[in-house]
């Protein structure tokens, strides 16, 4: 029973002394084997059991689509968001203007037709169409995903319209004998105008008419320049010109050619031209400046 009894003992010693090893064996700078099992399993659930609830709980949108839309009047454009990671959930269009809930998923709702929902199976693209937009459609859209709370990914949609416009203003003045220096520049339009042209009341402007002096510069592309050049300017030149593209609303301006003897013509132009109270006090502020060597030589001054 003694002897028994010692083996006991030196069995539980022994137990003891390899726990104390394993105890003082952890502070060490080599990881035991359990340790590295330990960062394995961290290591495994950040890699991938953390990836597997983002994309089951975390839905989000591709920031490179594009925020800024710039559309033209009757012609169809194209609102796009990408979303990443949606499994079971929704994505709707919703209007700022008026709160106004546009589609949900592939169906629309709106009474609008020219609104309409576009999505491919599978794809990763919710897209809202606006067929025939109108200047009224501009403004703030959102594409919004259904978690709680719902997600948004904003898009601003600016609808443009073709436009035409003279530098020069409404009126030019002029003195006989000067270059009328004319630019227009189109905006805004489908594709280049195919065609630019001038006319001085109702006659076509050529650079090769028989008056001589006649100078024509177009510059095409997204944006459009005709550029005019009428020299040694005459009585006979003054009048309306008009730049009409083939594809935007034209725009016109008066020409006043004025002779060193005539001022007054100038104040009659004034008087006839329909301009608004700031270019008719700069209308105004012109003619007494062209007045001066008379009124000065009148009062001797």
């Amino acid at each position: 029973m003694g002897r028994t009894h010692r083996v006991k003992s030196l069995l539980w010693l022994s137990l003891l002394h390899g726990f104390l090893f394993l105890i003082a064996g952890s502070g060490t700078e080599a990881p035991s084997e359990s340790t590295a099992m330990d960062i394995s399993s961290r290591h495994f659930r950040a890699e991938y059991l953390q990836e597997w609830q983002g994309s089951v709980d975390a839905p989000y949108f591709d920031p490179s689509t594009p925020r800024n839309i710039t559309g033209l009047v009757g012609h169809p454009v194209r609102l796009l968001c990408r979303v990443k990671n949606l499994q079971n959930r929704t994505v709707s269009w919703v209007r700022h203007r008026d709160i106004h809930l546009l589609t949900v998923g592939r169906y629309t709702y709106t009474s609008d037709q020219r609104f309409e929902a576009q999505h491919k199976p599978r794809s990763e693209e919710w897209a809202l169409r606006i067929r025939s937009p109108q200047r009224r459609d501009s403004g703030q859209y959102e594409c919004q995903i259904s978690t709680t709370p719902p997600i948004g990914h904003a898009v601003y949609l600016n609808i443009v319209e073709p436009e035409t416009e003279i530098s020069s203003g409404l009126e030019l003045f002029i003195q006989a004998g000067s270059t009328i220096n004319l630019t227009c520049t189109v905006r805004h339009t489908p594709e280049p105008p195919s065609s630019i042209t001038w006319t001085h009341g109702e006659q076509i402007i050529n650079f090769d008419s028989a008056r001589g002096g006649i100078s024509l510069v177009t510059e095409k592309g997204l944006k459009s320049t005709s550029r005019l050049l009428v020299q040694r300017a005459r009585g006979s030149d003054a009048g309306v010109y008009t730049c009409g593209p083939n594809n935007a609303p034209p725009a016109a301006i008066r020409v006043h050619v004025l002779s060193g003897e005539h001022p007054a013509a100038m104040q009659q132009g004034c008087a006839k031209s329909s301009l608004d109270k700031a270019a008719a006090l700069l209308c105004f502020l012109i003619t007494l400046h062209m007045l001066r060597p008379f009124t000065d030589g009148y009062f001797g001054t």
